[in-house]
């Protein structure tokens, strides 16, 4: 039978639409285990909110999320298949993509930029998508499709070791280096040998495969692999890093490795994270119509619910520097009341015009407010706004003295750890960082009452907004004296 252009089309669709609220049952059992035997309570109960957006976004059929990803295929074409199309496979591939993240019932975050070295515009439709081919025999296409959200890609890293170097200690000595952007739990992908290009297509890969450490360890006689993996697993945990870098037992849920022959002078060995939103699905298509997606078993997520008991709300609205005072890292808060969100461009264009002198956008007022690092999903029926997560807060690290000497705003709201000249203005400030659980988009968009535009509109996801929230969930990251929560990835690099 022939493959049909409009069947390859419709099921990159909904395989896109589809890992954008579904999580794989290998993960969220995974993620369950690491909930049930987590003892830190901040870390746990990061696990917990990721657990609950994870079965909202599947309840609500919305991402879970805001960071809906590049898209990456990996499709291996049998010699034997023929066609029934005008477009290239490539062309097909990129056209379903375009209709998952233009589909009006579940618009997907548009976050590709074209130009990349200079005008970086947006192309709308988060086309084009990254794509390995491979011949094989048969007479089928197979494909998995991946969405990886740029937390986690961001923190990939490559190095030529040494022959006779141990990768155990690179990998120990360069985890800490990645921080807490790529959102962990996770997954982390290892590739070694070939050449540069190789060892980072099989990290990638590797990041495709089940979650199946637990099965390693039932092994009477693991592979060498299998022992590896093992080792570098339980090296990562005992880091003490934990979920969103709050500490704890879990930092890694599976350590995957490929490898493939090298020259006998390079042991050339990449590293890929996988974020808290691990999605990729796999389909083959023979002719016979479009893939069927695998349904999913509502059961095999836990009966969780947000425990906001534990929480202390505060009023945003009449909060003091006073207040702010006498919270500690790790002191789990509900903001209600209103906050400005901004993030990588919008803080350039702010830069640009404070040097112009001129001044502060006109109806955007920071003053006494938080500024929150996120780039949302746009809305859909009733929403107030989509899925709205935290973006890395490193990346606004140099804009930090700038936004505190010019806009007297209390903190500010992301994900993962601030660098020291950050901490240090944080302190002088008087200012606090606050940290939104990443991988929890959904369930936070629930806490926004009101969301608009007010400034940069034409930036699309990097607009300004000005939000109302009610209850909120966070965590003081740096406080007021500077005190830092993630100053453990600089304790850990020192000890490596």
């Amino acid at each position: 039978m022939k493959i049909q252009q409009k069947h390859v089309i419709e099921s990159i669709f909904d395989a896109l639409q589809y890992i954008s609220y579904y999580h794989s049952p290998d993960f969220i059992q995974a993620m369950t285990n690491a909930y049930e035997k987590e003892t830190h309570k901040a870390a746990k109960n990061a696990i917990a909110q990721i657990l609950i957006n994870s079965k909202m976004a599947v309840l609500g059929k919305r991402p879970m999320c805001q960071d809906t990803g590049i898209v990456n295929v990996f499709v291996e074409v049998g010699m034997d298949v023929t066609w029934a199309a005008d477009l290239s496979l490539e062309d097909m591939i990129n056209e379903g993509v375009r209709q998952a993240f233009t589909y009006a019932n579940n618009p997907l975050r548009a976050s590709i930029v074209k130009d990349p070295l200079f005008t970086r515009v947006n192309t709308k439709d988060n086309t084009p998508a990254v794509i390995h081919m491979k011949v094989v025999k048969g007479n089928q296409l197979n494909f998995i499709v991946a969405a990886k959200g740029c937390g986690s890609e961001n923190k990939a890293k490559f190095s030529v070791l040494a022959p006779d170097d141990n990768i155990v200690d690179w990998v120990l000595k360069t985890i800490p280096t990645m921080g807490a952007g790529w959102c962990p739990p996770g997954m982390i992908g290892i590739g070694v040998g070939g050449t540069a290009e190789k060892a980072m297509l099989m990290a990638k890969e590797s990041l495709m495969e089940p979650i199946d450490i637990q099965d390693i360890t039932q092994k009477p006689n693991p592979s060498n692999l299998g022992k590896l993996r093992l080792e570098l697993f339980n090296k990562i945990n005992h880091l003490g890093i934990g979920a969103q870098g709050l500490g704890g037992l879990t930092t890694v849920l599976d350590v995957k490795i490929k490898d493939y022959p090298t020259h006998a002078a390079s042991q050339a060995v990449a590293m890929i994270p996988n974020c808290a939103a691990t999605r990729h699905l796999h389909f083959s298509l023979d002719g016979s119509g479009v893939a069927q997606l695998p349904e999913v078993d509502m059961d095999s997520y836990p009966q969780l619910e947000m425990d906001y008991s534990q929480y202390k709300k505060i009023d945003l609205n009449s909060l003091t520097r006073k207040q702010m005072a006498q919270w500690n890292i790790g002191d789990t808060l509900l903001l209600t009341g209103t906050i400005i969100t901004g993030r990588d461009a919008a803080h350039k264009r702010l830069k640009q015009m404070l040097d112009n002198g001129e001044g502060l956008p006109d109806g955007v007022d920071f003053d006494n407010k938080f500024i929150y690092y996120v780039g949302p999903v746009d809305a859909v029926g009733d929403e107030v706004i989509g899925p709205a997560g935290p973006t890395t807060a490193t990346r606004m690290d140099k804009f930090t003295d700038m936004m505190l000497d010019n806009t007297n705003i209390l903190g500010m709201i992301g994900k993962a750890e601030r660098g020291e000249d950050s901490t240090r203005a944080i302190k002088k400030h008087k200012a606090t960082y606050l940290i939104a659980v990443g991988g929890a988009a959904y369930l936070i968009s629930k806490s926004i009452k009101k969301a608009k535009k007010i400034a940069f509109e034409e930036m699309g996801m990097e607009a300004i907004y000005e939000f109302e929230v009610k209850d909120m969930p966070v965590t003081v990251a740096v406080d007021t004296q500077g005190h830092n929560i993630h100053s453990i990835f600089q304790d850990i690099q020192i000890t490596h």
